[in-house]
């Protein structure tokens, strides 16, 4: 990418980027909300994966919300964009609107996937259903998600 010529006005990029990760986001919640009404009920329950103990739960909650922290990645490039941003109005000002809008996107889309994928598969959920074993068909979808989020990291890369 670094080859590109005029590589610091590569706002195609980013829009390309985004919209690879608003295409995968939309596949997955899609083929969750299909399973959800193809196996004709909710598969997981209110209370989670069960576990033997209070400790064991406890680890899995602190597991998954390290998950969710690891999922947001946005924040190493946060002072990249920052320094982009042209005056008026002042950075810090742009760069707050936008991480909120960012954040609550972002949010949405993981919670929707997330809900539906355990909606979907219960206690068998895998780690990431577009690559984990979770969805077998249609393959064309699943090969076209997957392909969405090679450009998406490589956009964000």
């Amino acid at each position: 990418m670094s080859q590109i010529p005029d590589f610091h006005n590569m706002e195609w990029l980013s829009v390309v980027a985004a919209i690879m990760s608003f295409t995968y986001s939309f596949i997955g919640f899609g083929l969750g909300f299909a399973q959800v009404i193809e196996n004709g009920r909710i598969q997981g329950s209110i209370t989670g994966v069960p576990a033997d103990s209070v400790a064991d739960k406890l680890w899995l909650v602190f597991q998954a919300l390290g998950d969710i922290a690891f999922a947001y990645p946005y924040s190493i490039i946060l002072l990249e964009i920052q320094d982009t941003l042209k005056s008026p109005p002042p950075e810090n000002k742009t760069m707050k609107t936008a991480s909120m809008i960012a954040i609550f996107v972002t949010t949405f889309f993981y919670l929707c996937c997330g809900c539906f994928g355990y909606a979907a598969f219960g206690n068998n959920t895998p780690g990431n259903l577009l690559t984990g074993f979770g969805f077998y068909e249609p393959y064309w979808l699943i090969d076209f998600a997957n392909a969405c989020i090679v450009l998406h990291l490589v956009g964000g890369y």
